[in-house]
């Protein structure tokens, strides 16, 4: 996934990361300063079968979850003018990451913190408890090793322990400027969108 062209116009951005990097706050502002659509991967699946990740997790599996995740993130990442944030896992399957590597006009964020941060804001969000994955935080360390090789592969990283949401927008707008023509101007700075 590493590289890109600045001939390409790009038209579609992914956010990936652990739980608790801030995909879904740093694609919501993401999308408004492009003026773009905002998806978030776990929303289509919910929307889709009817009932939360976690219901899904307890019903059907993870296997299931993980089918029904693959098929959201394909129908959403081909889109134009989309913001998608990708579950924690979203890139575990391999069909998944080359999908995402043949969009020419598709570029993807990993939004990048250490395992303790990542946790302690997963902790303090509303839906912490929820989550299925919490309850056995050694597996879910492992998790995050096991993964990491795969976020590594985007085409940018941004750490974003010492960063306010807007200021990672600001990293990502400028990194690729030259590419969002049609929404961002020499400055890095989005245009407004009209009314």
């Amino acid at each position: 996934m590493s590289g890109h062209s600045a001939s390409v116009s790009i038209s579609s951005l992914v956010l990936t990361g652990f739980m608790g990097a801030g995909k879904t706050t740093v694609g919501e502002l993401l999308a408004a300063r492009l003026g773009w659509r905002f998806a978030d991967s776990d929303r289509v699946v919910e929307e889709r079968a009817g009932m939360t990740v976690g219901q899904i997790f307890e019903s059907r599996g993870e296997a299931a979850f993980r089918e029904m995740e693959a098929a959201a993130i394909r129908d959403t990442a081909a889109g134009e003018s989309v913001v998608l944030a990708l579950g924690g896992g979203g890139l575990e399957r391999a069909d998944t990451r080359e999908f995402l590597a043949g969009l020419p006009n598709c570029r993807i964020v990993f939004l990048e913190a250490p395992l303790d941060i990542l946790l302690a804001r997963c902790a303090g969000h509303f839906d912490g408890p929820v989550r299925p994955v919490l309850r056995d935080r050694e597996r879910l360390a492992e998790r995050w090793r096991e993964r990491l090789p795969w976020y590594r592969q985007a085409h940018l990283t941004v750490a974003t322990e010492r960063l306010a949401a807007g200021a990672v927008v600001d990293r990502v707008l400028e990194a690729f400027a030259g590419e969002l023509k049609d929404s961002v101007g020499r400055s890095g700075i989005a245009r407004p969108v009209p009314a």
